[in-house]
Order: C-alpha cells, then structure tokens, then sequence
C-alpha cells in the first residue's frame, strides 16, 4: 500500500496522469477520511460502499460504515443486525458499521434548552424550541455533529457513508454550509432573545432559562464539517450508476451539485455491466446481447463524459451480491477489474 501511495502521488503531479479504472487511488489517499458512496435508487450504492469499506478495512487500524439511507440496507448485506452504535462487523477485522437516521431523536434540539423541573415551564421551552426547532436543516445537522462527536471519541480512521438517493444525500452535503450563515446570525441575537425569554417567562411568573451557549458550541463543529467537506484530501464522494439514460442522467446532475458544494469526486463506479456468456459456437444469449447492446451507447458517453474521472466497470453478477464471502469478492473486482474479453463471470467467480 505505501508502495502504491507514492507512485499514486508522483503520478498526478504529472501532466499525462492516466485515470486507473480501479479504487486504488482511494486506497492510496493516507488522508483520507470521509467516504461518501451514492447515486440513484437501485444502481448498487450499498454493495459498492460495503465492499469498499471491506477493502479499506484491510489498510486501516479502524474503518466505519455508516448508513444514512432510511431504508437501511447494510444489515441485509452483510446478514447481521446493526444499531445507532458502532457494531463490529463479523469476519471483517477492523471494520464496524452503524445505522443513522438523518432525524435525530428530539433530545438532540431538547440539549440547547435549559430542562426546568416544573411542568409549568415547558410552556415557554416549546415556544423558543419551536423558533429554533423548525430551522430548515437543523435535525439533518444535529445527525451530522453526532456522527463527528462519535467518530471522534472512537478515534475511527476512515469513514465510509452509504448513503440515501440522490435528492436526500445532496440536502445532507448542503446543510452545513446554508446553515452557517443562520447559526451566525441567531449568536449575534443570543443577548437579545435571552432578554426577550426573560421578560416573557417573568411576566407569566415562570423560570424558562435558554442556553443559547449551545450555539456557540455548535458553530466550531459547523466550521469543521464546512472545511473537511470541502477538503480533496480528506472528503471524496464516490458516485455509483448503471449504463442506462435516467441513471446517467441523475449522475451528471450529482457531479454538478457536488461541483458547486466543492466537494471532490473522482471515482464513477458503473454498476450491472452485462457481459454476456457464450455457448461453444460464440452464440450470446439473445436477452444478454440485446442489453449489452443497449449498453455500449451508455458506456460511451460515460467514458466520453468522465475521461478525468477514475470509472470503474463492475459486471453483472450471477448471484446477489450479500454476506461477507461474495462482498469481499465483489470488493476484488472494484480494486483488479475483471478481464472481461477473455472471461466470463461464472469463470471469474470460480477464481475468487
């Protein structure tokens, strides 16, 4: 791997630097951090961030999975449950994956408010929790910060997110930096709106304190969320198809999102690649010729489209792609591309 690294790195100071159709560059990047895998529903997005995590698992002291997709999928991938905490995933050294929900549970907005004994005074908390609580993006921050404080305190090395469709995942990215300017503003307020909460509770013969300090603690973790995710060297974002128009086009439209958020991508994982088998006579089946067929115009303008890009081909396999073994075989393919000219995936899984 550090053999690798610094051949990685001579390579892209130079003016000719060849796109490798393999994750190995991601491997190669010692700085790395934050992993984020995503695409449009169905393209694979969940194989394709549990193998990698599986193959950086196997240069890192500490790898976390992490899923923000409602609809949680790892735990069917590698059949075993996960929680809100890190769990260690079995028969992967050094690698845990946990489950998120972009929602986090009402203590995380109930914490910037004082918690008064008497019931009497939740009148004047719910008000106040109502103003700050609906702050478009607020919930989808507070899950971010947790992922920090918990990444943090189990000193994880790299993180990789397997993430909702399209649409969710970029509102996600986006959060932090729209949210920045409103956190500036509500602490220039602080003073005011603690005056404003004081005379109100008074004149109602309540004691509703808010603790606005929580703001200020949770602007240095928005600063740090901003930077990292507009650090090539420590955030990428890999972005997962299959070689079909709407999915091509909900990936282009990604790459100019992530474009205008400044946040890297250099690696397209092309998903569901069909290479048909044939029979002694060189006869492909007519169902697999014809997508295949159907495929290649798809596979061009990928290849035209991303020509500075890393675009990883992965081939339709003949089997789901879930539990460690086939995972760990899958996650082979994303480092050493099959040879698809001179084999058939049925020949390539043998060999694995």
């Amino acid at each position: 791997t550090l053999l690798y690294t610094i051949k990685f790195e001579r390579a892209m100071e130079e003016e000719d630097f060849e796109y490798e159709a393999n994750i190995r560059n991601i491997l190669a990047q010692s700085e790395l951090k934050w992993i984020f895998v995503g695409g449009k529903g169905g393209v694979g997005k969940t194989s394709v961030s549990c193998s990698l995590a599986m193959q950086l698992a196997a240069h890192h002291e500490s790898v976390l999975l992490i899923s923000t997709d409602p609809a949680h999928n790892i735990a069917d991938s590698f059949e075993q449950q996960f929680t809100r905490s890190p769990t260690p995933v079995k028969g992967v050294p050094h690698l845990h994956a946990m489950e998120v929900d972009s929602s986090p549970p009402e203590e995380g907005i109930e914490e910037i408010f004082a918690d008064p004994s008497s019931e009497q005074h939740n009148f004047m908390k719910n008000l106040m929790k109502d103003v700050v609580g609906n702050l478009p993006g607020l919930d989808e921050l507070i899950a971010l910060v947790n992922i920090f404080k918990i990444v943090d305190t189990h000193k994880f090395e790299v993180v990789v997110f397997d993430t909702a469709p399209t649409g969710h995942t970029l509102r996600l990215l986006s959060i932090p930096r729209s949210i920045d300017k409103v956190l500036r503003q509500l602490i220039q307020m602080k003073s005011w709106v603690g005056g404003l909460v004081n005379t109100m509770s008074g004149s109602l013969g309540i004691n509703a304190a808010v603790n606005m300090d929580q703001l200020d603690e949770l602007l240095p973790v928005v600063e740090r969320l901003n930077t990292e995710l507009k650090d090539p060297d420590v955030t990428t974002f890999v972005c997962v198809c299959i070689p079909e128009f709407l999915s091509l086009y909900e990936t282009e439209r990604l790459i100019q999102k992530l474009t205008a958020l400044d946040i890297d991508t250099h690696n397209v994982v092309v998903n569901q690649v069909v290479y048909p088998d044939r029979d002694k006579d060189g006869i492909a089946c007519g169902l697999c010729g014809s997508r295949a067929k159907m495929q290649v115009k798809y596979l061009d303008q990928i290849q035209d489209l991303y020509e500075d890009f890393h675009v990883i081909k992965m081939p339709q396999m003949p089997c789901e792609v879930k539990g460690v073994p086939m995972l760990r075989k899958f996650g082979g393919f994303l480092v050493n591309p099959p040879d698809m000219e001179s084999n058939s995936v049925h020949d390539l899984m043998k060999n694995l």
